[in-house]
């Protein structure tokens, strides 16, 4: 919820993840091992495997916890209004998506169960937070929500397949996010999936589900290694240059011109309008005409497909005899002329006079009984704008780019974003995104702590004192993070594990809950951590070897 609010965090974690050495360790991999010899499309091919093969989407609402409308627009009042938050962020009242508002959203997400004010947390995982769900129960992989796929995804372009940081844009919308990657005619990043241009128009129900978002939602942020642009708020640190790039490059992967494969598969989308066509077969010699809803109903499990002019007649030959009819059908327009007509003649959706003659051979609107005409969707199938944030009165200024290249090493990289800090907001939340203690004030950290973690909380909350502090003690002895990196009370939690400076930090959190007046003191001496509460002491050993004093 928070990138919502401050667009800024959205690539401090991708830059996280970057400088994360979990990241750095797929480049050895056999799985990567042949890259340098591949096209940047094959090896963001391989990319994709290897994502899908070692995470899964996670939209689990008890990860990390639930928490009310109420408490969240109270939080966020000294900085974005009521209705300014209603605009970017789903849970706090968008309802851009007629789609998932038809379904009602509560009901999909799985929200129903509980009171109406009730919202998830949906925390956005670091690489190393999704690596870390093997260790629960049930999980066979890492797993992440969809902002953690996109800077996932991000920062594995960049260092696995060397996409350059300017090619690659964050796309988070109120109910998703996804990247673009400007590679060939584009690519979009889907959670783990990928979407090319030819994929974009093939009609099939993956793709509807991948384009649910550009489709139906007002794009919130666009974000790439120059900046962000930000729907509400009216400074854009993102290079114009770079963003107007970006939205001619999207608005050509999302159209393409009108031929007979696209008709085709605008049917296979909309199916609905199948009623109104017909295909003709030559069968021994002899005419045979097949309402088209057939053909399509064969499609499933087999290769060929209605759209493609080499395998439709391998489709057809494969469907009953009796399924066609010896005479053109009554009312329906047969498909064969429609692709003589267009062979040759391809038509773009802005053609006028093309498209009046188009309509006139495929409007069929009064056998259907629909407001929307076939002409209509059909444009609609073959153009969409995405809705960007304006740029109209925006003022454009920002830090510059973070300017790493690919080939840098992750040493290089860090010393680099390091000396950008005192002048470069996004490379300081980086350190902060990778929860390095070493590096950063340690308020933040604490604040998000005691206040954002309520899994251990709820878990815990039938146990005793004694049980509590035995719970956490007994917890394995490892961190899911390297260094001086720290893991929130939460992630120690749910996957059962945790250095001692983190066990101690989820038995404060813990504690407060059930002690609000306690006063808690934590003494981290190197491989020691004293938590002192009250009258009462638990000792912690750690690897992480900080120091610092802290009352909670």
């Amino acid at each position: 919820m928070e990138i919502f609010v401050f667009p800024e965090l959205l690539y401090s974690l991708v830059l996280a993840n970057i400088m994360s050495p979990r990241i750095w360790e797929w480049k050895n991999d056999p799985w990567f091992a042949k890259l340098d010899s591949m096209k940047p499309y094959k090896k963001i091919q391989r990319l994709k495997q290897f994502i899908i093969d070692n995470y899964e989407f996670n939209l689990d609402l008890d990860t990390w916890g639930l928490t009310t409308k109420e408490s969240e627009i109270e939080r966020f009042k000294p900085f974005m209004d009521e209705k300014l938050i209603s605009q970017s962020n789903a849970l706090f009242g968008y309802e851009g998506d007629r789609h998932y508002f038809s379904l009602d959203i509560r009901k999909h997400f799985g929200l129903d169960k509980y009171t109406s004010n009730v919202i998830p947390f949906w925390k956005t995982e670091t690489l190393e937070a999704m690596d870390a769900f093997r260790y629960k129960d049930n999980y066979r992989v890492g797993a992440g929500e969809c902002v953690s796929l996109s800077t996932l995804y991000a920062a594995a372009l960049f260092i696995i397949c060397d996409i350059p940081l300017e090619d690659i844009f964050l796309i988070a919308t109120p109910l998703h996010s996804q990247n673009f990657i400007n590679v060939n005619d584009g690519v979009l990043t889907n959670n783990r999936r990928l979407v090319t241009k030819n994929m974009w128009f093939n009609g099939t129900d993956l793709t509807a589900r991948a384009q649910r978002a550009l489709r139906n939602e007002q794009v919130t942020i666009v974000a790439n290694n120059t900046g962000f642009i930000h729907t509400v708020y009216p400074e854009a640190t993102i290079d114009p240059e770079s963003f107007e790039l970006f939205r001619k490059q999207l608005d050509a992967f999302t159209t393409t011109e009108i031929t007979f494969e696209m008709i085709a598969n605008f049917l296979r989308d909309r199916s609905e309008f199948q009623k109104c066509f017909q295909i003709k077969y030559l069968r021994h010699g002899k005419e045979q005409y097949l309402p088209i809803e057939r053909a399509y109903s064969y499609e499933h499990g087999s290769p060929y497909k209605v759209s493609d002019n080499a395998t439709r007649d391998k489709l057809l030959d494969q469907i009953d005899e009796y399924d066609f009819y010896t005479e053109p059908i009554e009312n329906r327009i047969q498909l064969n002329k429609l692709s003589d007509y267009l062979k040759n003649n391809p038509i773009s959706h802005f053609d006028e006079v093309s498209m009046r003659e188009l309509a006139g051979k495929i409007d069929c609107t009064g056998d259907m009984q629909r407001k929307m005409s076939v002409i209509e969707a059909l444009v609609d199938f073959v153009h969409l704008e995405p809705e960007l944030p304006d740029v109209e009165g925006k003022t454009f200024t920002g830090p510059g780019p973070i300017a790493i290249k690919p080939g840098a090493t992750r040493d290089e990289i860090r010393a680099y974003l390091t000396e950008l800090r005192e002048t470069h907001t996004i490379a300081d939340l980086a350190f902060y995104a990778s929860r390095d203690l070493a590096a950063t004030n340690w308020g933040p950290f604490l604040k998000a702590g005691m206040e954002r973690n309520p899994v251990v909380i709820e878990a815990t909350k039938n146990l005793s004192d004694d049980e509590l502090i035995q719970a956490l003690e007994n917890l394995e002895n490892e961190s899911i993070y390297d260094g001086t990196r720290v893991a929130q009370p939460d992630e120690v939690w749910n996957f059962q594990r945790g250095d001692g400076l983190e066990k101690a930090f989820a038995l404060s959190n813990a504690w407060k809950a059930r002690h609000p007046e306690a006063s808690i003191q934590l003494e981290a001496a190197g491989k020691t951590v004293v938590l002192s509460l009250g009258s009462r002491s638990v000792e912690f050993t750690s690897t992480k070897e900080l120091t610092q004093s802290i009352t909670i």
